[in-house]
């Protein structure tokens, strides 16, 4: 079975964050300075970003890089719990 992928975390965390902020991909693109094309790759987590990307991202969004490695960890720490339940090697 397919272990996380902290990329796809990542990116459904950034979209989630984009939607909260009522944010359009072509909007958080041209404030973060991120291309339109990239930015998709990111969120459908096809594409691992650097630190600098997420934090240009971020700061578009109006949050931190803190803030969204605390989502992912959280989220993470859920998939982990869920995947022991039922018995899933990570």
């Amino acid at each position: 079975m397919k272990g996380i992928l902290i990329r796809q975390v990542v990116g459904e965390v950034l979209r989630e964050m984009r939607a909260d902020a009522g944010m359009t991909l072509r909007q958080v693109s041209m404030a973060s300075m991120v291309s339109l094309g990239y930015l998709s790759e990111i969120e459908r987590g096809h594409k691992e970003a650097s630190s600098e990307v997420l934090n240009s991202i971020v700061g578009a969004l109006g949050s931190t890089l803190s803030e969204l490695l605390g989502a992912v960890t959280i989220k993470v720490a859920s998939q982990e719990i869920s995947r022991a339940e039922i018995g899933i090697a990570a």
